[in-house]
């Protein structure tokens, strides 16, 4: 029988009011934590940087939603993109991190622009739907795919 593993903080040997002594055991001593549960966070990632013709935007984010299948919808011009898509984490923290990787790991690949990133938004499902229902944000009829501005 296995046992799966998680990724930990490292243990510095010091223990805080209410923490256990090992990680993963309970307070108490009893059986582990379970497992912490993730959550979906919509992310809207814009980049921007110099002029690059738009055929070739284009054929950068279409290969970056193929790579990266929980893509909704990328707008694009010459020397900017938004791009808005879903996000499994742990947290906040988690999602910003893999949502500041996303551009980078796959610039080579997808042969994205050069471009950095300038602007993040991380928001959890809730605040994304209560959004919506007030009117914000793109609309539902808004289409899924790599459009121009």
């Amino acid at each position: 029988m296995t046992e799966e593993r998680r990724l930990t903080s490292v243990n510095t040997g010091e223990q805080h009011a209410g923490e256990p002594a090992e990680a993963g055991a309970a307070a108490d001593g009893q059986a582990p934590r379970e497992r912490e549960t993730t959550r979906m966070w919509h992310i809207t990632l814009s980049v921007s940087g110099p002029v690059v013709p738009l055929p070739e935007v284009r054929r950068g984010l279409e290969r970056l939603a193929h790579d990266h299948p929980f893509l909704l919808t990328s707008r694009y011009a010459e020397d900017h993109a938004e791009i808005r898509y879903w996000e499994e984490a742990r947290d906040l923290h988690d999602a910003a991190a893999l949502a500041l990787r996303l551009w980078g790991e796959h610039r080579s690949t997808a042969k994205l622009p050069p471009w950095e990133i300038v602007g993040l938004e991380v928001i959890d499902r809730g605040t994304y739907h209560h959004r919506m229902t007030q009117g914000h944000g793109l609309t539902p009829t808004s289409p899924v795919g790599v459009h121009p501005y």
